[in-house]
């Protein structure tokens, strides 16, 4: 059964930007970070799958547990079988996976970001602490480095947000820091509502601005591994799209073709 989670798997299915991404990678690391993308998809996967709240936190501290067990090379699911060796081939560190679970409990909680400072951190702890552990099996472990790939997650699940804010609303999940919302006399539970999930073009207007401004400067982009530069890239043409459309999300789910996402990939991929 561990053979479900080389790539493609179910996280990286054809046409998706991970497979985009993935696809680009030195084709010996394609397998290894298909399990990575694979368990931030089964920890994430609890928050559309699970409904009670009580149940969905047993699920994840099974998860949490099952990485300590991986970890102490004991594991049982067999895409904690396929990521052992994936964690001993690069030394991965268990706080990166540790860093996804917690921002899967935080939405579990509805615990909603306080400030933007707050919803960075929120965004480097899930996509940037995946791109982290990428840059890891790209042997990338110099400090700027790896902090250069947690910004370029950061801004890739800040575009997600913005993205998929309309059904994020619609749910009573993050979508803006609370005082940003509280500032127009709003609430997550008020963002729920029709009336005022309406005004989402208008809120996320500054969001977008933001989303460019944390991007890190080009001479950094282009040294990271290609992998994290063809999703980049993917996520930049998103938001543009996005942008392009007045921000319109609150009742339709903007995307990029497969066709678009594989030219993005290639050509990032020639860039040296």
């Amino acid at each position: 059964m561990q053979q479900e989670w080389r790539f493609p798997n179910r996280a990286t299915p054809e046409g998706s930007s991970a497979y985009y991404s993935v696809r680009f990678a030195p084709s010996v690391l394609h397998d290894d970070l298909a399990a990575l993308l694979g368990w931030r998809h089964q920890v994430r996967a609890i928050l559309d799958k699970v409904s009670d709240q009580g149940v969905a936190r047993l699920k994840l501290q099974w998860w949490r547990e099952e990485l300590g067990r991986t970890f102490a090379g004991e594991p049982r699911h067999p895409l904690s079988q396929a990521l052992q060796p994936v964690l001993e081939r690069h030394q991965l560190p268990e706080d990166a996976f540790l860093d996804m679970a917690g921002r899967v409990e935080s939405e579990i909680l509805y615990r909603h970001p306080a400030d933007e400072a707050a919803l960075d951190a929120h965004c480097k702890q899930d996509l940037g602490a995946l791109f982290e552990l990428i840059a890891r099996c790209h042997a990338r472990t110099d400090s700027a480095g790896l902090q250069t790939a947690r910004r370029l997650g950061g801004f890739c699940a800040r575009v997600y947000l913005i993205r998929d804010s309309g059904a994020l609303a619609r749910q009573g999940r993050t979508v803006l820091p609370l005082e940003q919302l509280r500032a127009r006399g709003l609430s997550a539970a008020a963002l729920a509502q029709r009336e005022h999930r309406d005004r989402l073009p208008e809120l996320l207007a500054p969001a977008a601005t933001r989303a460019h401004s944390a991007l890190p400067e080009s001479d950094a982009k282009r040294s990271m591994p290609g992998c994290i530069r063809a999703r980049t890239a993917i996520l930049e043409s998103l938001l543009q799209e996005l942008e392009g459309d007045g921000l319109d999300v609150a009742n339709q789910r903007i995307g990029l073709t497969p066709v678009r996402k594989l030219w993005l990939a290639w050509k990032e991929s020639r860039r040296r």
